[in-house]
């Protein structure tokens, strides 16, 4: 049987590799320093005069880190209208025949574990692939949640504007307990689409043997050479 040619495509650019790394190591530290915040041991609680401020630098950390989740967000945003063609946000729009067709590939491939073996090439996709945009766009409508609650959460006890802008999220929902609620809530959602996110990814590269993980290292992805001619978004200098 003749051995299939890959060829390496640049994929993830430099910032988004950087905007990824970034969320991973904001998600890590909200949820640790949430738990504690939310749950605080006896050492952060009931400890001696001289030591309570270690919950204050918890809330400083989390807070701090809420900053940066923030800004790096904003920055993602503005990338997807500067960035190439597999960080744009038309690759994150879901409602073209493409992407629909890509969307139930990836359900028989990924939930009913089907076999395929002449799969529409077409319908395989180089980058984020239909199912998975979808999850993004839902997971950064609720990084707006998140950071809407714990920003109004905040405003009361923070002089600086931005929190500020929040702190019509509590009379909304009736009182600070609702809304710390939602904001626990949602921690665990993004605690449980991590987990879903991190086998997904490894799954894949076994399977498609595409280097899904050290793409978002190196930047790069191999695609088949019988594939490469009927996706139109891959670079032209990548098809020769």
């Amino acid at each position: 049987m003749e051995a299939k040619k890959f060829i390496r495509v640049m994929v993830w650019e430099l910032p988004v590799r950087i905007f990824h790394w970034i969320n991973v190591l904001c998600i890590i530290v909200l949820s640790i320093t949430g738990f504690l915040i939310a749950n605080p041991p006896a050492l952060l609680s009931n400890a001696e005069a001289t030591n309570l401020h270690s919950f204050g630098i918890v809330r400083f950390i989390h807070f701090a880190t809420a900053y940066l989740f923030l800004f790096n967000m904003i920055l993602r945003i503005y990338w997807s209208f500067v960035g190439n063609q597999f960080a744009s946000w038309r690759a994150f729009w879901p409602f073209s025949k493409k992407n629909w067709n890509n969307f139930w590939h990836v359900v028989k491939i990924d939930l009913m574990l089907f076999n395929e073996d002449h799969p529409n090439v077409k319908d395989i996709s180089i980058g984020h692939n239909s199912v998975a945009t979808l999850s993004y766009i839902i997971m950064f409508f609720l990084a707006f949640v998140q950071i809407a609650t714990g920003f109004a959460l905040y405003a009361d006890t923070s002089s600086w504007w931005l929190p500020k802008l929040f702190s019509w999220v509590i009379p909304l929902f009736g009182g600070d307990f609702i809304v710390r609620t939602i904001h626990h809530i949602t921690m665990w959602t993004f605690i449980f689409f991590s987990l879903v996110h991190i086998y997904l990814v490894f799954y894949h590269d076994w399977l498609d043997g595409r280097g899904e993980v050290s793409s978002m290292i190196g930047g790069f992805k191999f695609v088949r050479e019988d594939r490469i001619k009927h996706h139109e978004e891959i670079p032209s200098e990548s098809k020769k």
